[in-house]
């Protein structure tokens, strides 16, 4: 798991989204690791709008996963209003926000490696 802003062009960097990384298995005792670390993101950036999960390393979608994407997505609207939008996930990831109701709290879920 790593954070911080993506390399970019001067002048341009202002408009890229940070960005929080989540890979391997996550478990329910990693959670609130995760969400110190978005907090920890937002406060370094306070004028963040949005937040780049990139969840493409991650090795199992499941209730673990969902539950940490539910809870970081309350740290992002708590933190402002900061939309939290998924890269790379896979398609049962957003199967599974569907499935149990989630899908509204990351409002672009990316099914696709983009």
């Amino acid at each position: 798991m790593s954070s911080g802003s993506p390399a970019g062009l001067p002048g341009v960097d202002a408009l890229t989204p940070n960005a929080l990384v989540v890979t391997g298995r996550i478990t329910r005792a990693q959670v609130p690791g995760l969400c110190a670390e978005l907090e920890a993101l937002l406060a370094g950036a306070p004028d963040t709008m949005v937040v780049d999960c990139d969840v493409g390393g991650v090795t199992h979608a499941d209730l673990a996963l969902v539950e940490a994407i539910a809870r970081l997505g309350l740290v992002a609207r708590r933190a402002g209003d900061v939309q939290l939008r998924l890269r790379h996930a896979p398609a049962e990831l957003g199967a599974l926000l569907d499935f149990v109701g989630l899908t509204d709290v990351v409002r672009n879920v990316r099914q696709a490696r983009d």
